[in-house]
């Protein structure tokens, strides 16, 4: 990975939106690598079950954290940037984009639920 500061997304998609969610997601990276992210990924989860790991217990999964359902798949996405500086750079230049061009589209609607993503900026420690 090239940077030092990442942008991190785990939240639920409904297995009927993924290709609504796809379309978006594509769109999203043509711009944020437009205004300068490094990398931009979007992870589709396969193997979310966890398992008990010895004295350490059980570790809660990624689907018990985004409350996915029966349909839906998980997704953890993240941005690379240079440092948290570049991050709000970018993001600012990114958001003014969307805003613009969907200025028109006030409700529009999103293909999963934004109440059950979670969301953090990260700096990177290790890096090897």
């Amino acid at each position: 990975m090239k940077g030092g500061y990442v942008d991190g997304f785990v939240f639920p998609v409904p297995k009927k939106n993924f290709g609504a969610y796809k379309k978006m997601a594509s769109e999203a990276a043509r711009v944020w690598k437009k205004f300068g992210a490094l990398e931009y990924y979007e992870c589709m989860g396969e193997d979310l079950k966890t398992k008990a790991t010895g004295d350490m217990g059980k570790p809660r999964s990624f689907v018990e954290m985004s409350k996915a359902k029966g349909g839906d798949t998980v997704w953890f996405s993240f941005i690379v940037y240079k440092n948290r500086k570049h991050r709000d750079t970018v993001n600012k230049n990114v958001m003014a984009f969307f805003e613009k061009k969907y200025a028109n589209a006030k409700d529009m609607s999103m293909p999963f639920d934004m109440k059950r993503m979670a969301y953090g900026g990260f700096k990177t420690i290790v890096n090897s």
